[in-house]
């Protein structure tokens, strides 16, 4: 956000093409409306091949996900191995993505730091890479001495400067770090946060937070074995990994709990959360990208430190995946 020259604010964001669009301030508002978060994204794994990222298999995989009907793609995640990608990477690996997704569809980046100051730049350069909103996880290093007053100072400063709406991120299992629903209320104030994943399977915490928050804020699921639980609750859609496998089944049960059809929209719930519990806190992205590969998508290998599954975890996955395709 700057200021022209007769005092008026500006706001201004970066689109595929890498050039920027300025809007006035009081459009802001429109434009944060206007990237649709209440759907289903992907926490899109990134690809590698031969210990380098392999931009063909991004494409490949993401026209995959956007055929299949899904809202979106979030790029730079923890199933994205994000921690393990350098900055050039990182940006190659939004672009590529960003080369399939639709433009009515929306592509979220993953740009959580442990600084402000270089959450900030990751969330410019994902912006001027083509991604619509950024995903901000708590940053954790220094939890013990980051009070809630400094994660709202933390995330209104990013707010302030990113060109895109930001997204918190909570993930206290991973980070030991927890944004409860009155730091969440307060942040939800601001006109560029625009929602937050909550990756939780406390049906309670999504009714706090849905209770907490305007209705144009998007709460998030981020735990496929809760996401039923946490629709009904109040979530407004979910980033689960399990859709990257099951993308028409978490479509179809979204939909179903719109509808009020809830006994059928908890039975996909149960076919799947096996499957969903594998490919996360099971076996992990390695775990995820073993399933896609399974399934006919190119997901590549883990990168180091992180290794592929022993062959008696695979047996389990394609089971569990066969279950729940037939």
């Amino acid at each position: 956000m700057g200021a022209a020259g007769d005092g008026r604010a500006f706001v201004f964001v970066f689109r595929p093409s890498g050039l920027p669009v300025f809007f006035s301030s009081s459009l802001l508002s429109w434009y944060v409306a206007a990237v649709n978060l209440r759907t289903i994204f992907v926490p899109m794994p990134t690809p590698f091949s031969g210990g380098e990222v392999d931009l063909r298999a991004i494409r490949s995989n993401v026209g995959r996900w956007m055929d299949a009907g899904l809202g979106g793609i979030v790029a730079l995640g923890t199933n994205g191995e994000a921690a393990l990608l350098d900055e050039d990477e990182s940006v190659r690996v939004v672009e590529a993505a960003r080369a399939e997704i639709p433009s009515d569809r929306v592509l979220i980046a993953g740009a959580g730091h442990e600084s402000t100051r270089a959450t900030i730049a990751a969330a410019r350069r994902a912006a001027a890479a083509g991604a619509d909103a950024v995903l901000v996880k708590t940053p954790y290093t220094y939890r013990a001495h980051v009070p809630p007053s400094g994660l709202v100072a933390h995330y209104t400063a990013v707010a302030d400067a990113s060109p895109v709406p930001v997204l918190l991120y909570n993930f206290p299992s991973s980070t030991g770090v927890n944004l409860a629903p009155e730091t969440v209320a307060r942040l939800a104030a601001h006109p560029n946060i625009a929602g937050m994943k909550e990756t939780s399977t406390d049906v309670a915490q999504f009714a706090d937070l849905s209770a907490a928050v305007p209705d144009g804020f998007a709460v998030l699921c981020g735990a496929a074995p809760g996401v039923f639980g946490a629709l009904c609750a109040g979530a407004a859609g979910a980033i689960i990994a399990v859709a990257a496998l099951l993308p028409a089944t978490c479509l179809e049960l979204l939909a179903l709990v719109r509808a009020g059809r809830h006994a059928e929209a908890l039975a996909i719930q149960h076919r799947i959360t096996p499957l969903a519990r594998a490919v996360t806190t099971g076996f992990g992205v390695p775990g995820l990208k073993t399933a896609l590969n399974l399934a006919g998508y190119d997901a590549g290998e883990p990168r180091p430190p992180l290794a592929a599954p022993p062959a008696d975890a695979v047996e389990r996955i394609r089971a569990l995946l066969h279950a729940v395709q037939n």
